[in-house]
């Protein structure tokens, strides 16, 4: 979001890192809004995981979310912030949702159970900004990313969501001379994944929309809402593939059903956002390759 701001022109940039604010204490963020008196905020922060994290740390997951988004959303209302941004994720919809996700498919059937903490947390916050639009006239939006991957992603493996972490396993494997790597599930559920800046873009584009279309997103009778994604996607065994041809890695690929697969499928119904004027323009091989050239020495080093 950094990076597409500055391409953008923008120089009123404030942004604190978790070691510079914490977003989980009330006090340090209203204080925080008090000074700055930021016009637009985009609220990325967030505690987030693969399926490890989120099965060993569920309280940490609904707790620490809920703090983050209640303490923001009202130090925005309460400094008069123009519009502000919240992002969630696509776990929020339905386990067995209907495919492509529209966004008015929230709510409709039972969450994954693997990410319910995590997805219930981003719910309320969506509820969040609804609610606040309709009690103090604000134009809050939710915005709900497909699954992100990029330079600056987690690739810790005890951590990390499942690109990042084939392309730990992938490069580690590489540079011992493993003959198999180990991939977690069937390999049949299908995913997509949208690069990092492709995201920025779309956040970018989003709050200078015009007022007009903006206030088309924010219908009281319906949430505040829009998916962004590619609007295409594929199994974690085709993604396992491309990340074996961009590490090198040529060995066997080995898939551990007594590990979980999580949601089936989780392809989003982008025809909205599209409907406004933006697509992403990173296609998947491209986006892989670029993240591993910029990551590799850093793996090699950890």
């Amino acid at each position: 979001m950094l990076r597409a701001l500055a391409r953008a022109g923008y120089t009123g940039v404030v942004g604190k890192t978790r070691a510079e604010l914490d977003l989980t204490d009330a006090v340090a963020v209203r204080a925080f809004f008090a000074t700055e008196k930021p016009d637009y905020v985009v609220l990325a922060a967030a505690k987030v995981g693969g399926i490890l994290a989120n099965n060993t740390y569920p309280a940490d997951f609904i707790r620490d979310n809920l703090l983050i988004q209640m303490n923001v959303i009202e130090a925005a209302r309460q400094a008069g912030v123009r519009r502000l941004l919240f992002l969630g994720s696509s776990c929020i919809y339905p386990k067995l949702c209907p495919q492509p996700i529209r966004e008015e498919y929230l709510l409709t059937g039972e969450l994954e159970p693997t990410n319910r903490p995590y997805a219930l947390a981003k719910i309320a916050g969506i509820e969040m900004c609804w609610s606040y639009n309709r009690q103090y006239g604000t134009k809050y939006l939710a915005a709900m990313p497909t699954n992100l991957y990029g330079p600056g992603d987690n690739f810790d493996l005890n951590t990390s969501h499942v690109l990042p972490a084939l392309i730990r396993k992938a490069h580690a494997a590489v540079l011992s001379g493993e003959p198999t790597l180990t991939v977690w599930g069937t390999g049949t559920p299908r995913r997509e994944l949208l690069y990092s800046d492709d995201l920025a873009e779309a956040c970018l584009f989003l709050l200078e929309l015009d007022e007009a279309r903006f206030a088309s997103l924010l219908n009281e009778q319906q949430a505040p809402l829009v998916n962004i994604g590619t609007g295409e996607d594929v199994t974690i065994r085709e993604l396992a593939e491309l990340v074996a041809r961009v590490t090198g890695f040529t060995g066997e690929l080995r898939f551990d059903s007594s590990k979980p697969d999580g949601t089936p499928r989780k392809l989003m119904d982008v025809s909205r956002i599209r409907s406004l004027g933006w697509k992403h323009t990173t296609d998947l091989e491209a986006g892989v390759r670029r993240t591993y050239g910029l990551v590799r020495n850093s793996l090699t080093s950890r």
